[in-house]
Order: structure tokens, then C-alpha cells, then sequence
């Protein structure tokens, strides 16, 4: 096992958990955006209150919920994809921002709304902003690691991509050549048209 030595261990530690709970918060919206989609009254009424009954607010309500969800698959998808990618933490920033957005707008209204359940609104929505704005941060460092050496989710991306990049060159052409993995275990570098290919076991 190569160890990573242009990041410290605690970073290497730390930086997935905040991912995981950026993803968390999206399998969480997902379930919100769900349960607003098919009642939206259950979840708007700790936000608003008894006026979670009115068309308006059913109909803000669906709105909110497909927000949500569309917001909560596409960060599992791109996570799924690349764990470590830029499309997982552009997706983890505008989840954070919606979340902030909701937490202004129940400051804004903090008078008007029910004392005690709007307290648990500010606070859910507070967390889960500050997880997904962490999940981008961790996403965007990883991606700015200097050096060959790579993160163990970052090598789990393209081998699952079915593809990998060795640090073997082509001289030439300044790039890598590409890997591809056998059925039987093997690594196969695939030299650029007109050259040889190389075979690794591992």
C-alpha cells in the first residue's frame, strides 16, 4: 500500500466523512422530496403550520418536494458515478444552497411561524446546509491533491469506470496511455496506434 504523503492522515480520514454526510443529506432529501410529493401538508405543516391545509401551500409544497428530490438523486448519481468528481460537489453545493435559502427565509418569517417546530426547521435545514457546503469542500480538495498519488476513492472511480490511467507515457505526445482490465486480473496497457502493448498481472 502507497501512502499518500502530500496529505496528512487526519485529512485522508477526515475528508471522506464529510462526504458521506453530504450524501447522507441527499438520501435524506430524497425521502422528503417523496413524502412532500404525496402529501405535501406532513412536512410543510412543522413549517408553517395550520396553514399547510391551504391549496397555496399544497401546491408550494409539490414544488419544494420536486426540488428536492431532483436534487437528492442527481448528488446520488454523480456520487455513484465519481465519488470524488466535480459533478458530485457541484451537486453538493446547490443542495447547501437551497438550504441556506431555506433557513434565510424562515429567519425572515420567524415571528410569524410556530414557535417550537420552527426551531427544528432552522436547525435541519441549517445542518444539512452546512454538511453539503463540507461534502463540496471535501470533494474540491481531493480534486486539487497534488501529485501521482491518488485517494482510495478516487482509484475506485475508474476502476468501476472500467478504465484506468497508468503513469506509463507516451513520450511523445506528452499523455498517458490508457488501462484496460482483463476478466482474468490482469492489467493491459495499451500502447498508442503503431506501438507495442504491455501486460502487468497484478
Amino acid at each position: 500500500m502507497v501512502n499518500d504523503r502530500n496529505k496528512p492522515p487526519a485529512a485522508a480520514t477526515v475528508l471522506p466523512l464529510l462526504r458521506y454526510a453530504a450524501v447522507a443529506v441527499a438520501a435524506g432529501r430524497i425521502g422528503l422530496g417523496v413524502a412532500a410529493l404525496a402529501r405535501p401538508s406532513a412536512p410543510a405543516r412543522p413549517w408553517v403550520g395550520p396553514a399547510a391545509d391551504e391549496l397555496g401551500a399544497q401546491v408550494f409544497g409539490r414544488a419544494m418536494g420536486g426540488r428536492d428530490l431532483a436534487l437528492g438523486l442527481g448528488a446520488l448519481a454523480a456520487t455513484l458515478e465519481a465519488p470524488a468528481g466535480r459533478a458530485a460537489g457541484a451537486w453538493f453545493a446547490a443542495g447547501a444552497l437551497s438550504d441556506t435559502l431555506d433557513v434565510a427565509i424562515t429567519v425572515a418569517a420567524w415571528r410569524r411561524l410556530p414557535r417550537i417546530t420552527r426551531w427544528l426547521i432552522a436547525a435541519s435545514a441549517g445542518g444539512a446546509a452546512i454538511a453539503g457546503a463540507a461534502g463540496t469542500v471535501a470533494t474540491l480538495l481531493e480534486l486539487s491533491d497534488p501529485g501521482d498519488a491518488e485517494t482510495p476513492l478516487r482509484r475506485r472511480a475508474r476502476i468501476r469506470a472500467g478504465h484506468d490511467s497508468a503513469p506509463g507515457s507516451d513520450c511523445s505526445r506528452g499523455r498517458a496511455w490508457p488501462v484496460r482490465r482483463s476478466p482474468h486480473g490482469e492489467r493491459r496497457i495499451m500502447a498508442p496506434a503503431g506501438r507495442y502493448s504491455m501486460k502487468a498481472v497484478i
